[in-house]
């Protein structure tokens, strides 16, 4: 079993991006921007918001982080949006989610600029990749099928189960993995909490990509000799002997099934950090487009 090592990987990525950056900064060109707007006081989306910021610095990239009480009306956000959509100094921003109830997010994500959409959350990014022409996939999926690409792992004529079905990873994912591509050519089945016989479906797979959102829900009888694993889970479970209370584990039962597994992302630590220097990546990409 080798462990996929996304914070280690997001690391070297991160560092060869500063060496483009730096070479343009050294011929007179600005760097990359990203902005980052965080509304409320939503303490996991203040983590995630810095330690994105954390990764531009390692990048080279310039972060700004905006920030707005939950109070900010749905109109004020998008009159937030359209400034930064018309600001030349910004590359690619973000709008963290989850926002207060009283704000759409489908309106917010309409009405960011495809074009600094580096999240790919934007329909227009959707439909590009669903042709294969996209510029910005969306972050988790993106930083999956680079993982991917750096181990090495052979994908083509694989059995590929992804399990959830959300429009920013599980549905994502599956097209990706069956395009014609490096890290693709797979042959994809997208399941879900209603799927049946998943069990039998899953003891098929190659390849399982784990993003249901239940702790500990894929175990050990579930996975097949060999299969690689990527888990995208991030949930909270009670543990006393942590001065927090609790612990993160993902949709993956890491200790039990990882003995079956020849390739397997623990968490933290596996997708959560690929999937910050994808956004990087996205945003690099933004910039390069405007340099023609």
């Amino acid at each position: 079993m080798q462990l996929l090592d996304g914070k280690q990987l997001a690391k070297d990525i991160q560092l060869e991006l500063h060496v483009k950056t730096s070479e343009w900064e050294k011929s007179g060109l600005r760097v990359p921007h990203l902005v980052a707007v965080l509304v409320g006081d939503n303490k996991a989306s203040a983590s995630y918001v810095r330690n994105k910021m954390r990764s531009c610095e390692r990048a080279g990239l310039k972060s700004t982080l905006i920030k707005h009480e939950a109070t900010i009306t749905e109109a004020e956000l998008l009159t937030v949006i359209d400034q930064l959509n018309n600001d030349d100094s910004v590359d690619g921003f973000i709008i963290q989610l989850p926002l207060p109830e009283h704000i759409s997010e489908d309106k917010v994500t309409l009405a960011i600029d495809p074009k600094k959409d580096v999240d790919g959350f934007h329909p227009y990014n959707l439909g590009m990749m669903m042709l294969g022409t996209a510029i910005y996939v969306p972050a988790t999926p993106m930083g999956m099928v680079t993982m991917l690409e750096r181990y090495g792992i052979e994908t083509s004529g694989k059995q590929c189960l992804v399990l959830g079905r959300s429009n920013i990873v599980g549905t994502p994912m599956s097209i990706l993995m069956s395009r014609k591509a490096k890290a693709g050519n797979c042959t994809v089945t997208l399941a879900h909490s209603r799927t049946q016989n998943l069990k039998e479906l899953m003891l098929q797979a190659d390849i399982v990509v784990a993003a249901i959102g239940r702790a500990n829900f894929v175990t050990a009888d579930m996975i097949k000799e060999g299969a690689v694993v990527l888990d995208v889970g991030i949930n909270s479970v009670e543990d006393s002997s942590k001065k927090s209370g609790y612990r993160l584990v993902g949709d993956v039962d890491f200790e039990a099934v990882a003995p079956k597994c020849s390739f397997i992302t623990p968490v933290p630590g596996g997708v959560g950090p690929m999937t910050v220097t994808a956004l990087i990546m996205n945003t690099v990409k933004a910039y390069e487009a405007k340099l023609g």
